[in-house]
């Protein structure tokens, strides 16, 4: 069955379950595997549990002559190129996001300005990998009127890849950084992967959207020589121009286009490493006809969730949360960050960065180095890449041995961050704390 075929019996049965254990009646289950399980291995669960058809790449989980069960090479590809097909039903414009660091907070912050005016559809939490896009652009429906679609790499080629199925019809490069190295390589080989996206929006003269107060980002654009470009940054040459006021606790910043007057924005986010977003979703906005005022409006009743740049007041604390994903430069932007605002009792709880490669070592010792000059009076690292550094610093093994000493301490009146690597689990802290 070629995908065409499949797509038309997708249309009679509009609803994909990848899990046996969620098997709406009439739905497709695709049989997709993983590290640890194989889909092929549910088929016949899920078709009795209500599936009309099921998807497998293993000929020997189909039943002889049962015209339910759909034989294909590959169940992840069978899978995109079916999302594929679906999003090209839809001739809306599909924004493409990908990026170091600052790529989810993007997403949503894109999501809610272009939401004053149109229905749109986004990337739920993080699924931006091979199983997550696919389940986003099936999500599409007639009543949408724009897709913002975010994309992640951890290898060279990822976003290559993926961008083949979402097709973006313009988009943006959050940042590079130094991050999943194990999979990349190199600082050279993250650039090069995330430009995959400026090479896909080259070659199908899409608009980029681009940070003109970004080095990297400028230089791999000067590089594809773009013809359709709108920036935003911090000089007066830049479409969307943004200058910081304030960052005690939350970010406050001013904005204007060229010749324009300023608007001034307060928002709920922590962060001054934030403003590159806000601005993104200034630049996104003003492009799509939303109007300066609700374009404010939408920034300033923002509020993050999931672990991200979200500051929470305790009985005890006020603490700064980003706990669900640490690199080098997210790391540095977060210290700095800490280090400008103008509170008092400042103490840190910082977690391993996770797939840095050989440079690991290293990497975590810059960020010790860095936080010995940033003003901060108490610090705490958590995990065994930070046991191995040279410093004066408290080092715990784990979350657990955090967890305990925060039982018998019982800190108080103190303004904490809290940053690490998902994995390093400092999420448990804040209930503590």
């Amino acid at each position: 069955m070629d995908i065409q075929e499949l797509y038309k019996l997708y249309e009679k049965h509009p609803v994909i379950t990848t899990d046996s254990r969620d098997c709406p009646k009439g739905s497709i289950f695709i049989a997709l595997k993983g590290a640890n399980f194989d889909g092929n291995k549910f088929a016949k669960a899920a078709l009795e549990k209500g599936c009309s058809h099921a998807v497998i790449d293993e000929e020997g989980y189909a039943e002889p002559g049962n015209d339910r069960y759909i034989l294909v090479a590959n169940t992840l590809t069978t899978y995109k190129e079916l999302a594929r097909e679906h999003r090209r039903q839809f001739h809306i414009p599909v924004i493409g996001i990908t990026g170091t660091n600052g790529k989810t907070t993007s997403k949503e912050l894109i999501s809610a300005v272009l939401a004053e005016k149109f229905n749109v559809w986004h990337t739920e939490g993080n699924f931006n990998n091979d199983v997550g896009v696919p389940r986003t652009l099936l999500g599409l429906n007639d009543k949408h009127d724009i897709a913002v679609i975010e994309m992640g790499a951890s290898h060279e080629g990822d976003i290559e890849k993926l961008v083949t199925y979402v097709e973006p019809t313009c988009g943006l490069i959050t940042n590079v950084g130094r991050a999943h190295l194990e999979g990349f390589g190199s600082f050279e080989g993250v650039k090069r992967t995330k430009g995959e996206l400026y090479d896909y929006l080259k070659a199908n003269n899409c608009l980029l959207f681009l940070n003109e107060s970004n080095a990297d980002l400028t230089k791999m654009a000067d590089e594809r020589q773009f013809n359709r470009i709108m920036t935003y940054g911090y000089d007066e040459t830049a479409n969307v121009r943004g200058e910081l006021m304030d960052c005690a606790p939350f970010l406050c910043f001013r904005w204007q286009e060229p010749g324009g007057e300023w608007k001034e924005v307060r928002t709920h986010l922590i962060g001054t490493y934030n403003l590159d977003n806000m601005l993104a979703a200034i630049a996104i906005g003003l492009h799509f006809g939303i109007d300066a005022q609700r374009i404010c409006h939408a920034l300033e009743t923002y509020t993050p969730k999931n672990n991200r740049s979200q500051l929470m007041e305790t009985k005890h604390n006020k603490l700064i949360v980003d706990a669900y994903n640490a690199n080098p430069s997210s790391m540095a932007a977060a210290i700095e960050n800490f280090r400008l605002m103008d509170v008092g009792n400042k103490m840190a709880i910082l977690g391993d960065m996770r797939e840095l490669g050989e440079v690991s070592e290293e990497e975590h010792q810059k960020v010790v180095d860095r936080i010995c000059v940033a003003g901060i009076e108490e610090v705490w690292l958590v995990g065994e890449n930070f046991l191995k550094t040279k410093t004066e610093f408290r080092k715990f093994k784990d979350v657990e041995a955090v967890k305990k000493e925060i039982e018998r301490l019982v800190p108080e009146g103190k303004y904490i961050l809290i940053k690490g690597s998902n994995g390093t689990r400092l999420f448990e802290l804040p209930a503590l704390l």
